[in-house]
């Protein structure tokens, strides 16, 4: 049987050059495989750093230094101090996925013309149930959530996708990891966001006076 040919890792293995940064995550060629470690820890030595197994690496994505935990993986809040070796573009895959699940999957389809981005609207046209108010935000209300949720302090992802009235991050603000399509962190801002504001709306005019 012919072994498995995954475009995504051959391209992006191809991109790597002798070091390549993904998010806070330093790539550096090492013999025939590579080594991982947090961007921080660039200039430290390899004494210094705690040396993880592949099995080990999705556990320093799970919480900050401080010990939060962390639910979006592409929040600036990766741990430093450690550092793991992989052998092949396979185990650079898996160690990869542990720390920014689909990155090379999401690098590679943003490289294809035109882009599979989904726009604020028609992702929202798709929600039913209680995501179906996100909706109901207009342009300038959608384009102050995705302001705060979207800000590079909050995650490192350069969005592609829009609104009305809102562009695409700029390529040197974010990471080379794309965001396709508005995430369940951005969806759920949302969704709070119009029902506090229908929240509010309710209350006035409960409080209005009758006219009569």
């Amino acid at each position: 049987m012919a072994p498995f040919h995954n475009p995504a890792l051959a391209a992006f293995t191809r991109a790597l050059g002798e070091e390549f940064r993904l998010a806070q995550v330093l790539i550096r060629r090492d013999g025939v495989g590579w080594e991982l470690r947090q961007a921080e820890d660039h200039a430290r030595g390899t004494t210094e750093l705690r040396m993880l197994m592949l099995e080990e690496v999705r556990a320093v994505a799970q919480f900050t230094a401080e010990g939060e935990f962390r639910p979006l993986k592409s929040a600036p809040t990766l741990v430093a101090g450690w550092r793991c070796v992989v052998n092949s573009p396979t185990e650079l895959e898996d160690a990869l996925n542990r720390l920014y699940p689909g990155a090379i999957a999401d690098w590679f389809a943003a490289r294809t013309e035109p882009p599979p981005v989904t726009s604020y609207r028609e992702f929202t046209g798709r929600q039913s149930g209680m995501y179906r108010v996100t909706t109901m935000l207009d342009d300038a209300q959608t384009a102050g959530v995705i302001r705060v949720c979207c800000d590079a302090r909050a995650c490192l992802k350069r969005r592609r996708w829009t609104v009305d009235g809102l562009g695409p991050d700029a390529p040197e603000t974010k990471s080379a990891i794309p965001c396709l399509e508005p995430c369940a962190v951005l969806l759920d801002a949302a969704r709070r966001t119009a029902k506090a504001m229908n929240d509010a709306r309710a209350m006035s005019e409960a409080s209005a006076p009758d006219p009569d």
